[in-house]
């Protein structure tokens, strides 16, 4: 063997001396099979460059197709010029055959056309359709793309950030006659109230109405998602309760939402329900004060703590509505006849017209047969007061309130943005349909 790029194989040359490219590759060679004969010189002028020399290098040797020439052969790679050895010695019997540039084939007709890419058959409108057109210039065919199946995600979750943030400040919700005091209750914890109320305040604010929330849940959570300060010594809900503060003077505008304000809970309202005890007309403390605040809203939003103290039932006598979010969970339903019932007492003797107007769905998991029962349970039992719009699981939802900011403008074009945003536009165009109640 030897290291300058060839090895020599007696059955290949029949000589030692005889060194065989590496390169030498074509179908009919093998290793045990004998070589061809060296080639005579390109020179020698009794051998036609076009025709095979057809004289055997033995009696058992002969040619090889892949070096063939003519119409049919098959022209292997050509061999490096080093491998070719000087004239006065033996050359390589591949590297001795000088190559032709191969033609390109031309196909056939039927070839080509069998060759051809299939293209599939574009839809022909039908008569029937062509005449529905004529007669109804709003008729859409089903073969029509829609907008969604058109454009790609990127492209509809941009529009639907654009819708939900308005940049241009149009009042495109249903503005009511009236102020809509709407109290969030559930006495079942972690359900969606907090939740809830902020983007559905901020959804009706940046769409053209003026919103005032009113936290009363002493864990302050409500003030945390609207980025309003709720630590100790800022004035308070517990201030107008307690002390008589014109809510006023106690409301905060919200950065960065316009026709925003909210009323911040610190951890003083804690002790409120024991202070109210002993206070004159204690239900009604938080309606007072409402009522003389010199502004005008279209929408109060009354964020309850979970519970069903004084706190909650202060809400329930200011509100004329009544917002239930329920998780699609069974412990959600457990809890479900205790507080319609005290909603009753509440009506009966000290607000009459306090109405259960609108039930929210939250936390829908749409993987679980659960979720699907809860709903179908809560739709048969309240009817239309439940939304259309169900709110999902939805972790932006979540990360939200860790940036102090509610889901329509930390993510606008994610699902629980979007979510919200139709649930408040259902709730505005309930309370244009529908009569409200007084004046604030």
């Amino acid at each position: 063997m030897h290291d300058d790029g060839r090895y020599d194989d007696p059955r290949v040359t029949g000589s030692t001396s005889d060194p065989v490219s590496r390169e030498t590759d074509y179908p009919s060679w093998s290793p045990g099979a004998s070589g061809p004969s060296p080639q005579p010189a390109d020179d020698d002028p009794q051998v036609s460059r076009d025709e095979p020399t057809g004289q055997p290098a033995g009696p058992d040797a002969t040619e090889p197709a892949a070096v063939r020439r003519g119409p049919d052969a098959v022209v292997t790679r050509p061999v490096n010029a080093a491998d070719v050895r000087p004239a006065t010695g033996r050359r390589n019997t591949v590297a001795a055959v000088r190559f032709e540039p191969a033609v390109p084939h031309q196909p056939t007709a039927a070839a080509a056309r069998d060759s051809a890419p299939v293209v599939a058959d574009v839809p022909v409108a039908s008569a029937e359709s062509l005449a529905a057109v004529s007669a109804d210039p709003t008729y859409v065919s089903r073969e029509t793309p829609t907008r969604e199946e058109d454009d790609p995600p990127l492209a509809m979750e941009a529009m639907r950030a654009v819708q939900i943030l308005n940049p241009s400040g149009e009042v495109t919700m249903p503005r009511p006659d009236r102020t809509r005091v709407m109290c969030v209750a559930n006495q079942k914890g972690g359900v969606g109230k907090t939740t809830t109320t902020v983007n559905l305040a901020v959804a009706l604010a940046l769409h053209g109405n003026r919103v005032l929330v009113v936290d009363l849940d002493p864990q302050g959570n409500a003030s945390t998602g609207l980025n309003v300060p709720h630590h100790t010594g800022i004035p308070d809900v517990y201030d107008c309760l307690i002390n008589s503060v014109p809510l006023a003077e106690v409301a905060q505008a919200v950065e960065g939402i316009p026709n925003l304000w909210c009323v911040p809970a610190t951890i003083d309202l804690a002790g409120a329900e024991i202070e109210l005890v002993s206070v004159v007309a204690r239900e009604s403390r938080l309606d007072r004060a409402i009522a003389a605040y010199p502004g005008q809203f279209d929408y109060v939003f009354i964020d309850c703590p979970p519970s069903l103290g004084l706190l909650t039932v202060n809400a329930l006598v200011a509100a004329q509505e009544v917002l239930i979010p329920i998780q699609c969970e069974y412990y959600a339903l457990e809890g479900l006849n205790q507080l319609i019932n005290n909603i009753n007492l509440v009506r009966q003797h000290l607000n009459p017209k306090l109405d259960v107007s609108t039930i929210l769905l939250t936390m829908y998991d749409r993987r679980t047969r659960l979720a699907d029962a809860v709903e179908q349970d809560v739709r048969n039992h309240f009817g239309d007061k439940v939304l259309q719009a169900v709110i999902p699981r939805n972790v932006r939802v979540s990360e939200a309130p860790s940036y102090g900011q509610s889901v329509m403008t930390y993510d606008p074009g994610s699902r629980g943005a979007t979510s919200y945003f139709e649930a408040a536009q259902e709730i505005a165009e309930r309370g244009v349909k529908e009569p409200v109640g007084r004046n604030a």
